[in-house]
């Protein structure tokens, strides 16, 4: 008599198995909340030296240095800035800011990505002695540089045009330094000699390959090179010997009078020289920031 092994067959009957997400833990909500917070913080103590300038403009002077001090904006804005436009040519030395730094910035994105570029993509002779010859120039302060410039701009008969502010400024060590480490890491080899195996030439494969890849380091050097010439003091004072071709830093610097100083006029014109600062980066920002989410997604 032979036996047949008996089969189990599944229950039609049993709940189907559930399988439940874990839960967050409580100390990774926690640490969410700490990192939110701590990110608040930072940005509240960044805009807070924004906000209090923006207080002291709209005030007297005895209310700014009243005690206690009053956190809330006052009235005495459009009095403080008809005193700052009643002082000095504000309109003038605005244009003259905005000629100086737009030409920096351009000329410097312009001839130092093409340094750039061909310091890192190209091998001519004295590459490697002309780029330390760079870096030496990049370490000497740039006082030190005063009294040579001043001479030499004097000799050329530049004084107290703003060629003297332009013409010396359109290239520098720190922007051909950034640039070049941005292009060694960010533009491949293969595409360089793709470009030379189709016979474009060196400008045609800096303005088809170099330029757009190395869009966020060329508006970070942008916006880096406007404000430093747009908060530019000791030279523009040094150069601009004729007060009709003053810049606006060196113009809001007349406002300090010798016995008495209105504060709330000085911090009016400070608000006016920084307004141009944000509306740059909110422009430029855009192009870097995009650029780096694109490399962290290529990536």
């Amino acid at each position: 008599m032979s036996t047949t092994p008996d089969v189990v067959r599944p229950s039609t009957s049993q709940a189907p198995v559930v399988t439940l997400k874990p839960r967050r833990g409580r100390q990774e909500v926690t640490g969410r909340v700490i990192t939110h917070a701590c990110i608040l913080v930072g940005v509240l103590l960044s805009l807070f030296p924004f906000y209090w300038l923006l207080v002291m403009s709209t005030s007297t002077t005895g209310q700014i240095f009243g005690y206690p001090p009053n956190l809330l904006p006052s009235t005495h804005l459009l009095e403080n800035l008809r005193n700052v436009v009643a002082n000095v040519d504000l309109l003038g030395a605005l244009v003259n800011s905005f000629v100086v730094a737009g030409s920096l910035a351009v000329l410097v994105v312009l001839l130092d990505s093409l340094a750039a570029f061909a310091f890192a993509k190209y091998r001519f002779p004295g590459q490697n002695v002309l780029f330390a010859v760079l870096l030496v120039t990049f370490l000497v302060p740039g006082n030190m540089s005063l009294v040579p410039s001043f001479v030499l701009m004097s000799e050329l008969g530049w004084m107290g045009d703003l060629q003297a502010l332009i013409v010396p400024g359109a290239a520098n060590a720190f922007g051909i330094f950034l640039l070049r480490q941005f292009a060694q890491s960010s533009i491949p080899d293969e595409l360089i000699e793709s470009a030379k195996l189709d016979g474009a030439g060196f400008f045609r494969t800096w303005w088809s390959i170099g330029v757009p890849m190395l869009r966020g380091g060329l508006a970070f050097l942008g916006i880096f090179t406007f404000v430093t010439a747009w908060n530019d003091y000791i030279w523009p004072l040094v150069v601009l010997i004729n007060p009709g071709r003053q810049t606006l830093q060196t113009a809001l610097a007349q406002m300090n009078s010798v016995y008495t100083t209105d504060y709330g006029m000085i911090m009016a014109g400070a608000v006016v020289s920084v307004v141009p600062l944000i509306g740059i980066f909110l422009i430029g920002s855009r192009h870097f920031i995009a650029n780096i989410a694109a490399g962290a997604l290529k990536g």
